[in-house]
């Protein structure tokens, strides 16, 4: 049976905890992706205030080999990252055991992950891995793999959640459609572009949390 299970992290430091020491008030969503090879989460997206004053110079880490800015959305950066997976932490426990990763989003004092495997051992060897190497993580939820939930429990972002509700609302899904990506955006005062980001990056992470198995 599939399980799904969510992770908390309050303490401990993860690779980029100091982005937090710099923003405090910034939020980090790891971009998942499918792996092709031994790349995991090749890409993050961090938003918080004005983009200008983002700056990821001066970041430090171990755990961190490169960061680099790809683009610039409406006041988010997607950032590209080369991680030395020499240096313990929760990806180094995804690496090594036969859990995926379904989401994970960093707040200052918190990150929060979720992960997915076919069987309930295999979350179990994931805990185990973390205890093992002394990587800090509480077990929130755990749950078999459900064909529906709701948004909340796969943590969108707060930008993603009001993009998809008020899409909704005003029938941007309906068909024939009733409203345009650009009256939407208008509403919520952001550009098309990073409109049409939101919504991508929210159904997506929607979708993989419900309606992907663990083949993906």
């Amino acid at each position: 049976m599939a399980i799904e299970a969510s992770f908390s992290a309050t303490k401990g430091e993860f690779p980029l905890a100091e982005v937090f020491s710099k923003f405090p008030d910034a939020q980090i969503e790891l971009d998942r992706v499918v792996p092709t090879n031994d790349v995991l989460i090749p890409y993050f997206w961090l938003e918080g205030g004005d983009s200008a004053e983002l700056s990821l110079e001066g970041i430090d880490h171990p755990g961190i080999d490169d960061l680099r800015v790809v683009d610039d959305v409406d006041g988010e950066l997607f950032v590209r990252i080369d991680w030395d997976f020499e240096y313990e932490s929760v990806l180094t426990a995804i690496l090594e055991t036969d859990v995926a990763l379904v989401s994970a989003v960093g707040r200052e004092g918190e990150w929060t992950f979720e992960v997915r495997a076919e069987e309930q051992r295999a979350v179990s060897a994931f805990q185990s891995y973390c205890t093992d190497h002394e990587i800090p993580i509480e077990l929130t939820e755990l749950h078999a793999l459900s064909p529906l939930q709701s948004g909340q429990e796969y943590d969108l972002t707060e930008a993603q959640r009001e993009a998809l509700t008020l899409a909704y609302a005003r029938g941007f899904y309906d068909s024939p459609r009733r409203a345009t990506q650009a009256a939407v955006a208008e509403d919520l005062g952001i550009s098309r572009q990073a409109l049409a980001s939101r919504l991508q990056r929210g159904t997506r992470r929607l979708i993989a949390s419900t309606l992907i198995g663990t083949s993906e």
